[in-house]
């Protein structure tokens, strides 16, 4: 259903071309800005960029699958009454999504290996730690995504646009390619309350131990309140537990009550014009 618009080809170039792209605009600033000196932020913004395709698909998926079905396809009044769940339905979307992000994810990884110069030991990977931080981030990504197709619910047909401005602001605020250190110490400790934060640096803490900490390092508020250099695995993980269970309870509360407003004032079976 996701690619059915186009050949399998067409739709793999359209699929990875977008994360990639990114992480070449990104470390080709990077070389420009630092020169030599900046080589070893390479594998750091590799990372970042290659999981943000993970953030973007999944936050872009429910909300779209709202959009698609009630303005495109018509259908969401009739998939509303089906005798499916209507947000296990929603769910499904959105992880195919996801899927497809992955394999963005995984392309661009490979491209920062083999043709950028990232130095990637597989024998050091922390892979209980890799394992944990996956599965909780990406089940806070759809929590994420929950909350926005609970707000496209209300929201008119122009809400395309709004997965990829929060996924814009959240950018900021997760280190996701540059240290939070560089931000004011305010700015910092909201960047802490978001669980991408932490699922970002225990990605970065697993695939290249002993690397730049997105969180900690010289100048950061974590050095600052905890005189540590940077968040160990255990730190992380409970982090991303707290953070993810917090956004996950939100996420239900909200689509919940977006649902009944949208069910009483029949937002669900009209379409909306621009």
């Amino acid at each position: 259903m996701e690619a059915n618009w186009t050949d399998p080809l067409l739709f793999f170039i359209y699929s990875v071309a977008k994360p990639v792209s990114s992480t070449l605009i990104f470390v080709v600033m990077i070389e420009v800005i630092g020169g030599a000196g900046s080589r070893e932020f390479r594998g750091f913004v590799v990372i970042g960029t290659a999981l943000w395709a993970l953030v973007l698909s999944g936050m872009a998926g429910l909300a779209w699958s709202i959009l698609e079905d009630r303005e495109r396809y018509r259908m969401l009044k009739y998939l509303y009454v089906s005798p499916s769940d209507f947000l296990v339905m929603l769910l499904g979307r959105g992880v195919a999504r996801v899927a497809v992000g992955v394999m963005g994810t995984l392309i661009t990884l490979a491209i920062g290996v083999v043709l950028l110069g990232v130095r990637f030991d597989p024998a050091r990977i922390d892979w209980p730690l890799l394992a944990v931080v996956m599965v909780v981030g990406l089940e806070t990504i759809v929590a994420v995504g929950v909350v926005l197709a609970a707000i496209c619910i209300q929201t008119r047909q122009e809400s395309w646009s709004y997965p990829e401005a929060a996924a814009g602001a959240l950018f900021l605020v997760t280190g996701a390619v540059f240290p939070l250190s560089v931000l004011p110490t305010p700015v910092q400790l909201a960047g802490w309350l978001v669980p991408l934060t932490w699922w970002i640096e225990g990605v970065r803490r697993a695939l290249f131990p002993g690397g730049i900490s997105g969180i900690g390092g010289p100048g950061s508020a974590f050095t600052a309140l905890t005189g540590r250099a940077a968040p160990n695995s255990l730190d992380i993980v409970v982090a991303l537990m707290v953070t993810g269970a917090l956004v996950t309870l939100a996420a239900t509360v909200v689509f919940q009550v977006s649902e009944h407003r949208a069910r009483n004032r029949g937002l669900l079976d009209q379409t909306t014009g621009s």
